[in-house]
């Protein structure tokens, strides 16, 4: 694995033209996690591939928290999102704010790409840091089809976050926030 990905991270180097310079084991790491999540976010499925083969960390974490698989629903990229689950990524994994895949492609309309985030074992009750549920998300845009999908699946469509706000309400355009200060 370190062979391959030591030899990816010079051609890639090289590519970039520049002159041949030694580069620390740090920033080799961080260069093939560049790289590794540009082909997430870009879908490109042969570059995720070698990643793989690699044995490359598929939950490795930028400094936001984000996984590949994360930026590959949130950006459009199915392929992507199928070839990393089918890898064994956690769709389960959440950002530093708590975010999952799930709610990302639920907020950019990924109707397609949520609905395979749907069938792995996450429970659809799952929470951000702001107490908030991907069937909240899917109330709030307006995403009946999944909102249904997701109390199909068992999801409390009632539950509330700390301001009050379940996706039953949100769906019905009642949404709760904080009082001004």
């Amino acid at each position: 694995m370190r062979t391959c990905l030591l030899l990816l991270a010079g051609c890639l180097s090289f590519a970039a033209w520049a002159a041949p310079v030694e580069q620390s084991p740090a920033a080799i790491k961080a260069q093939l996690q560049d790289y590794y999540f540009d082909a997430a976010r870009r879908g490109d499925v042969p570059m995720l591939d070698t990643f793989i083969e690699s044995g490359y960390s598929l939950d490795t974490r930028d400094s936001k928290g984000y996984t590949a698989l994360i930026l590959a629903a949130y950006h459009g990229q199915a392929p992507a999102v199928e070839r990393l689950l089918a890898a064994g990524a956690d769709a389960c994994a959440q950002d530093q704010r708590g975010n999952t895949a799930l709610m990302g492609a639920i907020f950019k309309g990924e109707v397609q790409i949520a609905r395979r985030l749907m069938a792995t074992d996450c429970s659809p009750d799952q929470r951000n840091g702001a107490g908030q549920t991907a069937a909240m998300y899917a109330g709030l845009f307006k995403r009946l089809e999944l909102l249904d999908a997701l109390k199909t699946k068992g999801a409390d469509l009632n539950a509330e976050d700390p301001l009050g706000n379940s996706a039953t309400r949100l769906a019905s355009g009642e949404i709760r926030s904080a009082a001004p200060r």
